[in-house]
């Protein structure tokens, strides 16, 4: 089965110095159709304002993922990591037993756009830990890379959950194929531009929810980058 998500049916915050589409329901935004799919249960897409970001907060049992789009991404954590996330780079925060963190824009004159991911623990009450790995932008290049797993190829970083993530950039002819197990449940979200994905059109921000489905086959890309997520039901 194949449902199509909309980008401007997202929920939307503006506070400001963050402007936030809400994939599934999060903070103020809540609709209890769009709870998650799969055990994957955030995608905000945030833009934040130049000098300007999230102060430090906390998280509890949640593997965290960040995909920065453009500018560059400030983190600085109670596990005394203080790292930069580019374009380019995919980080994975286990918040675990528990992890306090910030992110900041510290650029004085670009905004910084990026993806935060949430998806649930295959267990609860792990140790946090850290992880950020440079994906080579060549490698997503009109095939599908791993860039999250629990048995991660080379390129990704490891996550505690039963969720492989996948990016690709498509345009033009080409085209890609993902087998699925059609007992569990598929997820696909177009960062940028627009693709077919099983004969659907979806352009940025749009996303296909796939459930009892045996394969993803994405072509007619226009400048597009996707991440699509092979979840457990």
């Amino acid at each position: 089965m194949l449902t199509l998500r909309k980008s401007q049916d997202r929920g939307y915050a503006d506070h400001g110095w963050l402007k936030s589409f809400h994939s599934f329901s999060f903070a103020g935004y809540y609709d209890p159709a769009h709870m998650g799919w799969g055990n994957l249960r955030v995608i905000n897409e945030d833009r934040i304002a130049p000098g300007t970001g999230f102060g430090t907060h906390g998280h509890r049992d949640m593997e965290i993922i960040s995909y920065v789009l453009s500018g560059e991404l400030a983190h600085q954590d109670s596990m005394g990591n203080l790292k930069s996330i580019p374009p380019g780079d995919v980080q994975r925060m286990s918040a675990g037993t528990g992890v306090r963190h910030s992110e900041f824009n510290h650029a004085q004159d670009a905004q910084t756009h990026f993806l935060q991911i949430w998806i649930l623990p295959d267990r609860l009450g792990i140790a946090p830990s850290y992880e950020q790995k440079t994906i080579d932008p060549q490698s997503k290049r009109g095939r599908l890379v791993q860039v999250a797993g629990p048995n991660p190829e080379a390129q990704a970083v490891k996550i505690h959950a039963d969720a492989s993530v996948y990016a690709g950039c498509l345009d033009g002819q080409e085209t890609c194929h993902l087998s699925l197990n059609p007992e569990r449940k598929a997820y696909v979200h177009v960062v940028t531009g627009q693709l077919m994905a099983n004969g659907i059109t979806l352009n940025a921000g749009d996303a296909l929810l796939m459930e009892h489905e045996n394969q993803l086959a994405l072509a007619q890309g226009q400048n597009a980058e996707v991440l699509v997520f092979d979840l457990c039901a």
